[in-house]
């Protein structure tokens, strides 16, 4: 009896991975990328500055250096882009309570 079981299970597991594998995909079927990235303020490094990005609504970042002394305050209006000179280094960049993240100006 619990060779049958056993057997039972082995062939309904062999089924369902066939009937995953073979079920067919509709034409119009892409797969769909979120991003959150384009409705919230961003702070990206890059080569010799920063990017800022305010989201939906006006934002303030604080530029810190590794060593916590701060180093530049950006304003951004909703909806737009700043980019900063920044010599290469580490920065933390803080907006305002909610994120904190560490940012590479190579």
């Amino acid at each position: 009896m619990r060779k049958m079981k056993r057997l039972l299970y082995i062939v309904v597991c062999l089924l369902a991975m066939g009937a995953a594998v073979a079920a067919p995909v509709p034409d119009n079927f892409l797969p769909q990328r979120v991003e959150t990235a384009a409705t919230g303020p961003t702070a990206q490094g890059a080569e010799g500055r920063i990017i800022f990005t305010a989201g939906n609504s006006d934002a303030v970042f604080n530029v810190y250096s590794i060593t916590g002394q701060l180093v530049k305050v950006v304003r951004v209006s909703a909806e737009q882009r700043v980019s900063v000179e920044l010599p290469k280094g580490f920065y933390i960049v803080k907006f305002s309570n909610q994120w904190s993240r560490k940012v590479v100006v190579r």
